[in-house]
């Protein structure tokens, strides 16, 4: 009798918590909606060293968020592997709107194809695992060469670079921030389309690159506008022209690479976005898209993006979802066309 009893109610309680469990589980998606968000200190993933351009791109907006909106931002540097350590550390975090990542055209654009060249993967869907909240700035490359490099071998233009790579094919070192990002991207691309061959160097992020170009231990670089522009104006690097469709701002008298060296066709960009977590709640998400597209065009960032070469945007989580879609689609073709791969 006593044990027919336990028998029930333990029958209950498990039944109870069966109806318990299924409840949390319908509404786990909502679990992370809050009123009065944010209520503690977002980590802002940049998946690329101090001073670099990514960096250099987040640290205006996580002062304006502050000021403005006093949201405490806290930028965390996570570099390596171009930029994937980072990303996959946001990609695993909770959607409840307190990690986000600083994505780029490498993360969200080139990675996908050039890792899963030849059967690699990536430990991330830059597409399925990421909740787009916006664009935040478009910038050109730009070639910069080590000056006494320049010098010794007389090269003042692309087509002299060009013509040099040519007639000693291999002898030239090109650094890049890292497997995959848009500056070594860039230098894939003038490879295949100037028909040279340049040995690529890979470092973790722009600014150690940038070090050893400036000391002469690498020779070239397609380095992000941002960390380069005040080297060439002091001087330390010779600019030889831009990576974008059009001139810079920045350098009106600097040609672009397909003027200089008559490459119809030659673009490769770098741009730079805020992402989150798959799957983040909607009221979250449209709160930061609000706060994030003001911030981004206030007078601070505009004037502060503007000075280092790069055009502020700001968009909708709709349209920054689909400009991902495209970049994947369009780095596949070049990634291709290109035969670049993982050094």
């Amino acid at each position: 009798m006593i044990e027919g009893k336990l028998f029930n109610a333990m029958g209950r309680a498990i039944q109870f918590f069966m109806i318990l469990a299924a409840l949390l589980a319908g509404t786990s998606q909502f679990s992370f909606a809050q009123s009065d968000y944010p209520n503690k200190p977002i980590r802002y993933v940049v998946p690329f060293p101090a001073g670099g351009a990514t960096d250099n791109i987040a640290r205006p907006l996580q002062n304006e968020l502050l000021n403005a909106y006093k949201w405490n931002v806290v930028i965390d540097n996570k570099p390596g592997a171009g930029g994937n350590i980072g990303a996959e550390i946001v990609a695993k975090a909770l959607p409840d709107g307190y990690t986000w990542l600083m994505a780029s055209v490498g993360t969200h654009g080139i990675n996908l194809p050039l890792y899963t060249q030849g059967g690699g993967k990536l430990p991330f869907d830059p597409i399925k695992d990421f909740t787009p909240i916006s664009l935040v700035a478009e910038l050109p490359n730009v070639l910069v060469l080590n000056p006494d490099f320049a010098a010794k071998h007389n090269i003042n233009t692309v087509n002299d670079l060009i013509a040099y790579a040519k007639a000693n094919p291999g002898k030239v070192n090109m650094a890049s921030s890292g497997n995959g990002t848009s500056i070594h991207m860039a230098g894939e691309l003038f490879k295949s389309m100037t028909k040279t061959y340049m040995v690529h160097l890979p470092y973790k992020g722009s600014p150690p690159a940038v070090t050893d170009l400036i000391a002469g231990n690498v020779d070239i670089m397609f380095d992000n506008l941002p960390s380069s522009i005040n080297f060439i104006r002091s001087g330390r690097l010779k600019a030889l022209a831009v990576t974008s469709a059009k001139r810079s701002p920045a350098f009106p008298d600097l040609p672009t690479i397909a003027e200089a060296a008559n490459l119809p066709g030659y673009e490769a960009t770098s741009w730079f976005g805020i992402v989150g977590p798959a799957n983040m709640p909607a009221d979250i998400l449209n709160k930061d898209s609000t706060v994030l597209m003001a911030a981004i065009n206030s007078p601070s960032v505009k004037e502060k993006y503007l000075a280092m070469g790069a055009q502020p945007v700001g968009n909708t989580p709709a349209q920054f979802a689909t400009f991902i879609k495209n970049e994947i689609a369009k780095w596949t073709k070049v990634v291709k066309d290109s035969g670049a791969k993982v050094d």
